[in-house]
């Protein structure tokens, strides 16, 4: 009886771990979708045809057998797939791409198979793959031996797709974050025949998302979306959907009756640069050279016309970083020049630089900012063609994460003398944007003082007090009371025990805090 019921449970690990999800349980629509338009109208269409498959086989029209959505985290791409399923009232099975794999040879390709029998069983049905790069990699680049047990899970992925009969009305919608890793196979004509990108939103869509998750929450009246919408660039669906939480949780801690711009602004510092750290206070000696450093970063946002203007400079640790300096685009961006690139580096060494001039001496606090700076001099060269000595040449791959499938089987692409010519430029170009930081805050050597001198009273000034600042027209800092952002009064800063500041490159046209 035991060997029985064994074999029994052995043969369950074939059958599918997909989890369905009828229309009693799927309450998403495209209402609760905001912030990408672009692709609610690509889906429109996969909606319409589980809705009335006739109107479009009377044509002899085809609909996609396959929706492969591709982006970056957070986007609302497995929000997408389940309001097609919402909006056409039909059976969701939902699964990840990594529950596939199991330790016996053969699970996985077992798997697929009941998955698209069950999907058969149901149709009309969406059958919604997430990660599918974890089943969907790039098969092959000679790189060991034996059975590669994801290759034959991926090779019966490829067959069930072929498969499909037009009349069969079962869609497979996919989510990756790496479409850069798939298959050439799994993405022809015929399995994913529409791939649709699912990018960040812009500035209306952070707007429109922003009215989705606040629809619930009481708000104060001088909490205004718009301003919101444009102080959060660069934020996924998630992350506002984070800073909104935060700021409603910020609000019960504080025992307020409704959410304010205040708890907003401490809510969306939170997502970007961490929670405020409150434990442990430094010597005066370090927070000097904190209120210095981060000093030097607000001037340089200040003084050069080609950067976003300053929007805020702190020497109140968040997260790993002991300071930062945030600053806010006029519009979102796509597109960055030269000359903004080089006035980046030069900002980003600026914290450094006034630390040599005002303490005399370097310290640890900005390796960070070296290792940004290094890695967006390293792409001016080699991945944009924007060097004037090297030409408009890109030189190797990106520096985007390796694929072992692919890359490590691939040449650099250039010889030893050209990697010698590239490490040269890349030395000039921060030496250069260094000395430039150099001569900005020489000239400036009183603002510089007059800021950092502010930080160590205040911890926290916003552009328009930088500005009153330098006008002489500051009104003295009343001690023990607020702090100038109008939330909990300032706070003793943490003690570096040589733990590294956020690290990691922005993205192009997104903002980031600049740690100490």
């Amino acid at each position: 009886r035991q060997m029985q019921a064994g074999g029994r449970n052995a043969m369950s690990f074939g059958k599918s771990r997909a989890r369905l999800n009828t229309d009693g349980d799927n309450k998403v629509t495209f209402d609760n979708v905001a912030g990408c338009d672009e692709a609610k109208e690509e889906l429109q269409e996969v909606v319409e045809f589980l809705k009335d498959p006739q109107k479009f086989q009377r044509l002899g029209a085809k609909i996609p057998k396959g929706v492969l959505l591709y982006g970056p985290p957070g986007t609302g791409k497995t929000l997408l797939a389940k309001a097609v399923a919402g909006e056409a009232n039909v059976p969701f099975f939902s699964i990840s791409g990594s529950d596939f794999v199991e330790m016996f040879v053969g699970v996985g390709a077992a798997r697929v198979r009941d998955l698209f029998e069950q999907g058969k069983k149901n149709a009309p049905c969406i059958i919604f793959m997430d990660e599918i790069d974890a089943v969907g990699r790039q098969r092959f680049a000679g790189l060991g031996g034996g059975h590669d047990e994801r290759e034959q899970t991926l090779n019966q992925l490829l067959v069930e797709m072929d498969g499909f009969s037009a009349t069969e009305e079962v869609i497979l919608i996919a989510a990756t974050n790496r479409p850069d890793v798939l298959d050439p196979a799994l993405l022809r004509p015929g399995r994913f025949d529409r791939q649709i990108s699912v990018d960040g939103p812009d500035i209306k869509g952070r707007e429109e998302i922003l009215k989705v998750h606040t629809k619930n929450i009481v708000l104060d009246k001088t909490v205004d979306l718009k301003v919101l919408a444009r102080r959060t660039p660069g934020f996924s669906g998630a992350d506002l959907a984070n800073a909104v939480n935060e700021a409603a949780l910020l609000a019960a801690r504080r025992n307020k009756d409704r959410v304010s711009a205040n708890d907003f602004e401490d809510a969306i510092d939170r997502v970007m640069a961490g929670p405020e750290k409150k434990s442990k206070a430094m010597s005066e000696k370090e927070k000097k050279i904190v209120a210095f450093h981060e000093a030097g970063h607000a001037l340089m946002y200040h003084f050069l016309d080609e950067l976003d203007p300053l929007h805020k400079v702190s020497i109140l640790p968040r997260g790993a970083a002991l300071g930062y300096t945030m600053h806010l685009p006029t519009d979102d961006k796509f597109l960055n020049s030269r000359k903004e690139l080089l006035g980046t580096i030069t900002a980003l060494l600026g914290g450094r630089t006034a630390e040599e001039l005002a303490i005399g001496e370097i310290t640890t606090g900005a390796s960070n900012d070296l290792e940004r700076s290094t890695a967006l001099a390293h792409r001016i060269v080699c991945e944009w063609g924007m060097s004037q000595r090297l030409g408009p040449l890109t030189f190797g791959k990106n520096d985007n994460a390796v694929f072992l499938g692919r890359d490590i089987a691939q040449d650099r692409g250039y010889s030893e003398e050209i990697a010698f010519e590239i490490d040269k430029e890349i030395r000039r170009i921060v030496d250069e944007c260094h000395a430039r930081s150099k001569n900005i805050l020489e000239e400036h050597r009183d603002k510089l003082d007059m800021l950092a001198e502010a930080l160590l009273e205040r911890e926290v000034l916003d552009k328009n007090e930088v500005e009153l600042l330098f006008e002489g027209k500051l009104p003295p800092f009343d001690d023990g009371k607020t702090s100038p952002t109008g939330g909990n009064p300032p706070k003793k800063v943490i003690e570096d025990e040589g733990s590294e500041p956020e690290t990691g490159l922005p993205g192009i046209g997104s903002p980031a805090p600049t740690p100490a």
